[in-house]
């Protein structure tokens, strides 16, 4: 017997055992957060702070990698390390170009990162359209895996450079961001290098939200990721259009190494391999393609690396943490692959 329309209506409207997990372990979840605020609310909420401002770093690794993917449907697995590599130079400049010591004024120090900020961003973005023109472009007709293997390739050239300029040294700034909290209350503490890279990243995703959707740039974007052929059939310089996405995402690796060199005080040749693959992650998380999912599964991912690094009741330790991470990934791909903004999108479409 065939089942009518309602019943058929009914049956999808039925929550699956896969919904049903889940909703378990989000409960399981949100109880083991909630008993840990009970039992000690400030420290949870200092911990909430600083899981907050690396998901922030997280995110903005994230958001080139959703904007690559977007366009591309290409998973740019050498994004980690430009971030890396852009964090070495920043040092480099901040140490050896603007001649920062452990002497030198909070003003001047000012002035160096933000001159640091331009010259990183435009050198990460001329890093990432190189790698566009060399290793991507001529792989765009080619099977899936070969543009992967090449995303590969790049990464471990990229890491190289990185190891034969600077070595295994790792590369420093001066701590010169004040140490004074901007709030602190009932045991609560806002530094200053929080509110920095938090107070960065919501103006990206605003200016990058704006650009996508209301921008003569964002619509020839949006268009190209639909369909290469009908893009150039209206007018738009398909190549040109990937390379600005490639350039953009560069110069946001740029400022996310910077911003890691501030707050970490160090960076390394490798820094940018784990890192990478933990923005991946939040990218996936949130919704690869989506900048505000990217955003999203970016803080999620530092928020859940520092409660279980931070809280003391029945917290895994942070032996687990990258465990946990990963999980978390092989979590999203099988049962949600889009994410959670994402759409699921059909094949060839």
């Amino acid at each position: 017997m065939t089942p009518t329309a309602a019943e058929a209506l009914r049956a999808r409207k039925r929550p699956s055992v896969v919904s049903i997990i889940g909703l378990f372990f989000v409960g399981l979840l949100a109880i083991w957060l909630l008993v840990n605020f009970i039992q000690a609310p400030a420290e949870f909420t200092n911990i909430f702070l600083i899981g907050l401002t690396r998901g922030c770093v997280y995110a903005l690794v994230a958001l080139g990698y959703t904007l690559v993917y977007g366009i591309l449907q290409l998973i740019n697995f050498a994004h980690g390390d430009v971030f890396a590599l852009c964090g070495l130079i920043a040092a480099s400049i901040i140490n050896t170009m603007f001649g920062v010591t452990d002497g030198s004024s909070g003003l001047f120090f000012a002035f160096a990162v933000g001159g640091t900020l331009f010259l990183i961003m435009g050198f990460g973005a001329g890093v990432n359209t190189s790698i566009e023109f060399i290793g991507y472009r001529r792989l765009r007709s080619a099977p899936r895996l070969a543009a992967l293997i090449s995303a590969v390739g790049m990464s471990f050239f990229l890491q190289n450079i990185s190891l034969a300029i600077y070595d295994v040294n790792r590369q420093t700034v001066p701590d010169k961001i004040p140490g004074s909290n901007v709030f602190d209350a009932g045991g609560v503490h806002l530094a200053w290098d929080k509110l920095f890279v938090i107070a960065l990243t919501i103006p990206v995703l605003l200016a990058l939200s704006w650009m996508v959707r209301s921008t003569r740039h964002g619509k020839a974007m949006r268009a190209t990721s639909q369909d290469f052929d009908a893009s150039a059939m209206m007018g738009i310089n398909v190549n040109r259009t990937i390379s600005f996405t490639f350039a953009l995402a560069g110069a946001l690796a740029g400022a996310a190494g910077l911003m890691f060199l501030l707050y970490f005080g160090q960076m390394r040749f490798d820094t940018g391999f784990e890192l990478g693959l933990i923005a991946f992650t939040a990218a996936v998380l949130g919704g690869i393609g989506n900048l505000t999912g990217a955003v999203l599964g970016g803080i999620l991912i530092g928020l859940i690396q520092e409660f279980n690094e931070g809280l003391e009741w029945f917290a895994p330790g942070g032996d687990w943490t990258r465990s946990i991470v990963f999980g978390i990934l092989i979590a999203i791909l099988v049962f949600r692959p889009a994410g959670l903004l994402g759409e699921q999108v059909p094949e060839g479409q």
